[in-house]
């Protein structure tokens, strides 16, 4: 690895990385990247990975620059790696080289194996000079979920939770009151959790959650693109009246059973024997699926736990007490993040290694 001691560089990276968020819920399956090009100290281009499909970072960066002769003489600043293959547009490496820009400084290499350092290589084998780990750290977080994909090969897992303030997610409910949950926080924690939904790839619950509280799973409260809807169902007992069944956005369902599937309702055939959250997760990293927000029930979630099969987890404390229920999980995690909202909280924790 080169070493470059400018301080300025950390400076346009986190600019960079600014930029790069700007695709949050839009570029899944790829990465989110921010671009910034400079020139004399200047930044004359920026530019980021706005949709999935369409133009990487460093295209919309270079297409910004009004004077392309200044790029001769210029530094490219870059979150990930530049691409080297052609997928859905051609290669980043060959628009920097076209270009004949000099530097680039590169936040963290590409875990992507088509990439994942040829990239780099290309640049400099054509006498590019490339920069690597200016703010490495801060760009893996950003795309944690991009990295957990290719390297563990599943999604990036969220669970979420609602819980009282004396540590229950929900009360001991009869079969007359299912098909509305049961509200711990408020207004604004709602609209927080449509808000998360929009950010990630697709949203599971089991077969009690879905029956108990008729979930929609949308993000009516928020913009942006909604997550595949996931819902297990080994032996079809769910009323095809759930509304997690209304046909309006993509849905699967694992089954044991072979069953014939619709528009926007896939059902997926799967052995129950015990290792049934893995065959899932396996199925949805091969679907692109970078990230899965678990908002299951008791059961599902300590699922997850026991098997150490999760990266996040996102506790919503209301103010009521229920006094007895159904007991929150318990997990070993680290507290990076609180958010008062209103009279609830938000609790972010990541999971220790």
């Amino acid at each position: 690895m080169m070493e470059r001691g400018f301080e300025a560089d950390e400076k346009f990276m986190l600019r960079a990385i600014e930029l790069a968020r700007l695709g949050m819920g839009a570029v899944s399956p790829n990465p989110m990247v921010g671009c910034v090009i400079v020139h004399n100290g200047v930044i004359i281009g920026e530019g980021y990975h706005c949709k999935f499909g369409m133009a990487h970072a460093e295209v919309n960066a270079v297409n910004s620059v009004k004077n392309k002769e200044l790029l001769k003489e210029s530094t490219l600043y870059v979150t990930l790696e530049p691409c080297s293959h052609h997928g859905k547009t051609p290669p980043c490496a060959d628009l920097i080289l076209l270009h004949q820009i000099p530097d680039v400084v590169v936040g963290t290499r590409d875990p992507f194996k088509e990439v994942a350092g040829n990239g780099i290589a290309k640049l400099r084998g054509e006498g590019c000079r490339v920069w690597e780990g200016c703010c490495e750290e801060k760009c893996v977080e950003l795309n944690r979920r991009f990295f957990t994909c290719h390297q563990k090969r599943r999604p990036f897992i969220i669970l979420k939770w609602a819980q009282t303030a004396d540590g229950f997610i929900d009360i001991d409910r009869s079969h007359e009151h299912y098909g509305q949950p049961t509200w711990i926080t408020n207004d604004l924690s709602r609209i927080a959790v449509h808000k998360m939904r929009s950010d990630e790839s697709a949203i599971l619950v089991g077969t009690n959650t879905a029956k108990k509280d008729n979930p929609s799973l949308t993000i009516r409260d928020w913009s942006g693109n909604p997550p595949l809807r996931v819902v297990i169902d080994r032996e079809m007992k769910l009323p095809t009246g759930l509304s997690l069944f209304d046909l309006s956005i993509p849905t699967i369902v694992y089954t044991s059973l072979e069953v014939p599937g619709k528009h926007n309702l896939e059902f997926k055939q799967i052995p129950f024997n015990g290792n049934e959250i893995e065959l899932i997760l396996a199925d949805l990293h091969k679907r692109g699926i970078l990230s899965l927000i678990v908002e299951g029930g008791q059961k599902l979630l300590n699922s997850f736990i026991d098997l150490e099969l999760w990266d996040e987890a996102r506790l919503f404390i209301g103010k009521n007490i229920f006094h007895s229920g159904v007991k929150a999980p318990h997990f070993n995690g680290s507290l990076l993040k609180t958010e008062e909202l209103d009279d609830s909280w938000m609790f972010l924790f990541r999971r220790v290694l």
